[in-house]
């Protein structure tokens, strides 16, 4: 495999549309966080994962872009367009990287060598960009050596990833930030180091996620092969009246598509991982581009990718490199997929934090069954029928767990390891109320139970009810412990919140522990948030 890359391509394509000088220092943020940032910023001490306002302390004179997946997209169409003007199969993996089987193109320039010389000068003229050029077995370790501009003999992968850092394993989209941080603290600095354990001790350690990362540490695809050419009724294509001709136009198109075209290979149990996007415009163009992806495509997926590529096709900067006439024909097609059958073995597994499952022989591929089984769910029931929990910033117990549909990106919106005052500290609730059940806490006078301006209940709880059923005794309780505004003087100031845990008697020598939350509105009022196991 051929992977050609173009450094910091998020900066560098945020930078070029805004007009900026190429000596100009530049870094594009995401949640006021640092993504990506040019070879210029990066000299002045900017880093990914600063803070804006630090990295702005580092280089004032620093020019900051919000990140814009549809302009990368965009203006990356012009270097996949380069590339294939001088071979074939061009996928692009994600803007700033293309990969392409080298077999063929290098028999035909007269080596690996020829062929990387001519990729470099035909991008560097056609796009105007710089770009580096790597060649291994694999696209993880192509990639890896495209950034090291290295040409890896056939066989060598192994040898050529082992003394490679641990991180590496964390590329963009990977999401395995929590497991190369565990691997670090266990002692595996390197992939070889990481490679030479064990793939059983794997999976029963770190689950589906470990598996995945250890086969590419050995120098392995990801996934088993299993491309396979798919029937051709499964590709789907659409004739337009009047032409496509407009980017929002396209993207209103994209979404019914998208779910037509999931919808489609799920009924044969099947999920696209490569998907070929090809077009016929009024005057005859015949336009075509094939996205790899890393994980089978969403509808939601499918239908990005579909408006991303109307974005390269129509808004390129190269006016004439736009097609002549707008599109009346497009058709998607499965260029490879993998199947959903049999896939419904063992659905708990070990995270990469060590938490306990039933181990099956099986482990290893378990996850991604799992993971077919439930894109094949939102095919039948549509995208946001699946969802998976992730562990995000905030003080509540019910906020700090954010539903994410399947196949989105699990991105946490806020620090999730933050210095979050008034924040429940560990363990949390087991069970959590998205609709708090009204309480009645009262001491042993029968009076209710309030908390004071200095954050003090004006007496012991005795018992605690909740909606109307029979008073439980206290046996035990902790706190009262502030969540949200400073209380100002008399009485807790309207909109405070206060917590309380307390331990009541659950009859026949049980006990129930709760977590119970008290506002003051115009009239004092508990809440049950939560129960503990």
């Amino acid at each position: 495999m051929l992977v050609l890359w173009c450094p910091d391509w998020p900066a560098v394509a945020a930078a070029t549309v805004a007009g900026e000088p190429v000596g100009r220092p530049a870094a594009v943020f995401s949640a006021n966080r640092v993504v990506a940032c040019t070879a210029v910023a990066r000299g002045y001490g900017v880093r990914r994962g600063m803070r804006r306002r630090e990295a702005q302390s580092c280089c004032p004179e620093l020019a900051v872009f919000g990140e814009d997946d549809g302009r990368d997209a965009r203006l990356f169409e012009s270097v996949a367009r380069a590339v294939e003007e001088l071979a074939v199969g061009v996928e692009v993996v994600r803007p700033g990287i293309v990969a392409v089987p080298v077999d063929g193109a290098a028999g035909y320039f007269g080596g690996e060598h020829g062929l990387l010389e001519r990729l470099v000068d035909e991008v560097s003229v056609a796009a105007g960009v710089e770009c580096q050029v790597g060649v291994a077995d694999g696209l993880f370790a192509a990639t890896l050596a495209a950034r090291r501009s290295t040409l890896v003999d056939p066989g060598g992968t192994a040898d050529f990833l082992a003394p490679l850092p641990i991180r590496e394993l964390d590329q963009p989209e990977a999401g395995r930030t929590e497991l190369v941080t565990l691997l670090k603290q266990l002692g595996l600095r390197t992939l070889g180091a990481f490679a030479a354990l064990d793939e059983s001790d794997v999976s029963a350690r770190f689950g589906m996620e470990g598996v995945l990362a250890h086969r590419l540490a050995r120098g392995r695809s990801e996934r088993p092969p299993s491309r396979r050419r798919p029937p051709p009724e499964l590709s789907l294509a659409k004739a337009f009246d009047p032409p496509i001709d407009r980017i929002d136009a396209a993207a209103f198109v994209a979404k019914a598509l998208g779910e037509r075209f999931h919808a489609g290979l799920s009924a044969h149990g099947l999920a696209c991982t490569r998907l070929g996007i090809y077009a016929t415009t009024e005057t005859g163009e015949q336009l075509g581009r094939v996205w790899r992806c890393a994980e089978p495509l969403t509808p939601l997926g499918v239908a990005d990718r579909v408006r991303w590529q109307f974005e390269g096709w129509l808004k390129v900067k190269d006016t004439s490199a736009r097609p002549r006439s707008g599109v009346v024909r497009l058709r998607l097609e499965p260029e490879e997929t993998v199947e959903g059958r049999s896939l419904q073995l063992g659905l708990w597994r070990t995270g990469a934090t060590g938490t306990l499952r039933p181990a099956t022989e099986d482990e290893g591929l378990s996850g991604e069954r799992a993971g077919r089984a439930l894109v094949r769910v939102q095919g039948l029931l549509g995208p946001e029928s699946v969802f998976t929990a992730v562990l995000d910033g905030g003080r509540d117990p019910v906020e700090r767990v954010r539903l994410v549909p399947w196949g989105d990106r699990r991105e946490k919106s806020a620090q999730a390891d933050a210095n979050w005052a008034g924040r429940l500290p560990s363990p949390s609730p087991a069970t959590v109320f998205a609709r708090p059940v009204p309480a009645q806490v009262l001491d042993e006078n029968g009076r209710v139970v309030e908390i004071t301006a200095r954050r003090r209940v004006t007496a012991a709880p005795f018992v605690v009810s909740f909606e109307g059923d029979e008073p439980r005794e206290v046996l035990a309780w902790a706190g009262p412990w502030l969540v949200g505004v400073r209380a100002g003087a008399g009485h807790a100031r309207s909109g405070t919140r206060i917590r309380l845990q307390v331990l009541l008697a659950d009859g026949d020598d049980a006990e129930e522990a709760v977590l119970l939350r008290f506002e003051h509105h115009r009239n004092p009022m508990w809440t049950l948030e939560g129960k503990y196991d």
